[in-house]
């Protein structure tokens, strides 16, 4: 991505955009901390984006920001944040059932449903560049997920049985966040960013709290590690949005990057570090093909 004038990032910029990958990808390497120590999926995503959805609104009453709906978007800004909801507590769903850097991996397939979405919704075909990308993405992932279990030695049957419920919804967090894209997209892009992801966070807690009620109240920690993964999973992710929304529009910096998409690499570094979570050497070259295929889609010029 680049500036608004077409200059290219400065390196304060690309800095910073790095620096939001790397707590994006930390928020799950701790999320898996706190999961496995008591604290369950819609707790955390409760009060993730309920903290998150705070903070943003105490920007907007600092900046003071006016806040004001059309028609279209208080019919639809529900729906993205309901669709946000089930994302979130899809994809840390699949963050407690695989091996972190797996599960963002395949919820990278977002690009794809993207496209997919607005040609079924709005009947725009794909662009070439995306089209050429989707069988690279695709062939990547099954690389690093080892659909054939030939690296991890249990065949392919014995491989999905591992992985299936986790790579489920994984997909599923990305067929929902890219529904959500093409809907703020064509249907509230002209709402203020910090505006709608306090609206989207605060509709997403309602969504996981409406989970928690549903199976019977919060799960919370049982441990002190779970206690710490908590309060960073949400120190990561509050601060990184935080800095999305006052230092990156500074620096030139509008909206997300294909930069940020390195998240998985970093997540992939601190699983193994944190957690000791590992994956074959063929799973890595997997990975970097994904995580290239979808910067090359974010970097190309429009």
């Amino acid at each position: 991505m680049t500036a608004p004038s077409g200059r290219a990032l400065s390196g304060a910029a690309f800095a910073t955009l790095l620096l939001i990958a790397l707590m994006m990808g930390a928020n799950h390497v701790a999320a898996r901390i706190a999961f496995n120590h008591g604290v369950d999926v819609a707790t955390a995503v409760v009060v993730r984006s309920a903290v998150t959805a705070l903070v943003i609104v105490l920007i907007l009453a600092a900046q003071r920001v006016r806040v004001s709906f059309g028609a279209r978007e208080r019919r639809f800004l529900p729906l993205i944040g309901l669709l946000i909801g089930v994302q979130s507590l899809c994809l840390y769903s699949s963050v407690a059932r695989l091996p972190v850097a797996l599960a963002l991996l395949a919820f990278n397939t977002y690009p794809i449903w993207t496209a997919l979405w607005s040609a079924l919704l709005y009947r725009r075909r794909p662009e070439r560049a995306m089209l050429l990308a989707m069988p690279v993405i695709l062939f990547g992932l099954a690389l690093a997920l080892d659909v054939l279990g030939a690296a991890s030695g249990l065949g392919a049957a014995g491989q999905w049985s591992r992985i299936g419920s986790g790579v489920a919804f994984a997909l599923a967090a990305a067929a929902t966040f890219g529904l959500a894209l093409v809907l703020t997209q064509h249907e509230a892009a002209g709402v203020d960013g910090r505006v709608r992801t306090a609206t989207t966070m605060g509709l997403a807690a309602l969504v996981a709290l409406t989970t928690v009620g549903a199976q019977g109240g919060f799960h919370l920690p049982t441990a002190p590690a779970g206690w710490g993964g908590l309060a960073a999973l949400t120190f990561l992710y509050g601060t990184a949005f935080t800095i999305m929304f006052t230092v990156l529009p500074r620096l030139g910096v509008v909206g997300n990057s294909a930069i940020m998409n390195v998240e998985p690499v970093f997540a992939l570094v601190l699983a193994w570090a944190v957690l000791g979570q590992t994956i074959a050497p063929v799973q890595v070259v997997g990975a970097l093909v994904v995580v290239g295929a979808v910067m090359a889609l974010g970097l190309r010029k429009g």
